[in-house]
């Protein structure tokens, strides 16, 4: 055998991964950097981890996959690593934490791992031929136009899922998974903004308001942004993981005791022009745009009770239907992947493939925005690494 292990994919779960084998590894990405993703992510900062990482916030068709590999490898650990190598981080909000200077800490934290196990990195690679051999795994590496003839005992693909794909993501980890008879979930854009028809939210694009965003039986408090194909903002790209097409939206843009707030005013300032006092709670561009599907004329002593009470149960409860996502072009990660049925939780380990492991993005288990996808990527890395050391 060439190589004790072979790890496709150079993003956080492989480099993770890499970075912790012992042995002989080959680690093969197609990009011209590793990490590549990880660079990107957090604005250049990276949101490597959150502090209240649960498996409640994780998606998949087994919710009890994640469990064992979350336990085992916890967010303490990978800031136990971090702080371990001097990257000096902080929390930005929701338990979310942060490189203070930039992503790329990350990435040399993660080569420097790979360094000292004496990985094999190939950049601007491919992995192709991929067939079973009686003690592994054969394999045609593609490296500088030539085909070369590699084998190894075992398989890793932590090449991801279909999102973003102008960073070289494909579905390569699926294909593989096909090939060996392991079946796949469903797979979709997730952590997406919602694109409308006609422009629906054009005239207020920009505008953001705190809301509480609700996609089947997900609610998220965070803030909510118009855009000019739809919506997004963080708490529309958590409920885009939950919702299904054709299904409606609500969006609770009520601010707290604004409807008391409101009746106060009416006491002082009862001949303040409505709108005027409504945009005193809610951003004016907002204010104007409701004002075309709500009657919000008069002065505040014109408005009841009753009136100010219907005004403020529909903005609790504005219900619109997207006719889409952006799709696989802007989502953060893909809902769905290798089923876990045939994986087992504690190795990442193919059941009926000795040697054949998925890590990361790939297997069918999606977090929340905020870390928990990159938790993901180093407990699933973790899982395996510990199974292919013991």
């Amino acid at each position: 055998m060439d190589f004790d292990t072979v790890i496709i994919g150079a993003g956080a779960a492989g480099m993770m991964c890499a970075g912790h084998l012992d042995g002989r590894t080959l680690i093969v990405d197609h990009a011209r950097a590793a990490g590549e993703k990880i660079r990107i992510s957090g604005g250049g900062r990276c949101n490597f981890t959150n502090m209240y990482t649960d498996p409640d916030a994780f998606l998949s068709q087994n919710p009890h996959f994640a469990k064992s590999a979350l336990a085992r490898y916890t967010q303490w650990d990978f800031v136990a690593l971090v702080d371990a190598h001097g990257i000096a981080w902080h929390e930005k909000t929701l338990g979310q934490l942060f490189c203070d200077n930039s992503a790329k800490d990350i990435i040399a934290m993660l080569h420097g791992l790979m360094d000292a196990r004496g990985a094999d990195l190939r950049l601007k690679a491919s992995v192709e031929n991929i067939s079973r051999a009686a003690d592994g795994f054969r394999f045609t590496l593609m490296a500088d136009g030539k085909p070369r003839q590699m084998t190894a005992r075992r398989m890793v693909i932590a090449t991801g899922g279909k999102s973003i794909p102008k960073m070289g993501a494909t579905g390569f980890a699926y294909d593989v998974a096909r090939q060996f008879g392991l079946p796949l979930t469903d797979t979709r854009p997730a952590l997406v903004p919602f694109t409308f028809d006609a422009g629906r939210f054009a005239e207020i694009s920009g505008v953001a308001t705190p809301a509480r965003v609700t996609a089947g039986s997900a609610s998220f408090d965070e803030a909510l942004l118009f855009t000019h194909r739809g919506l997004s903002g963080p708490a529309i790209l958590q409920a885009s993981s939950y919702w299904r097409e054709g299904e409606a939206v609500r969006l609770n843009i009520l601010p707290d005791d604004m409807y008391a707030q409101l009746r106060d005013q009416r006491q002082q300032s009862g001949r303040m022009n409505f709108t005027t006092a409504l945009a005193r709670h809610l951003p004016a561009r907002l204010v104007n745009h409701l004002s075309a599907f709500h009657d919000l004329s008069g002065n505040l002593a014109d408005w009841s009770d009753k009136r100010l009470g219907a005004l403020c149960d529909d903005l609790a409860d504005w219900q619109v239907t997207p006719s889409g996502t952006e799709g696989y072009r802007t989502a953060e990660v893909t809902l769905g992947g290798v089923d876990t049925a045939a994986l087992s939780s504690r190795t990442m380990q193919a059941t009926d493939m000795p040697g054949l492991y998925f890590i990361g993005e790939a297997v069918d288990v999606t977090g929340w925005l905020g870390g928990y996808n990159f938790q993901w990527a180093w407990s699933s890395a973790m899982a395996a690494a510990r199974a292919l050391n013991a």
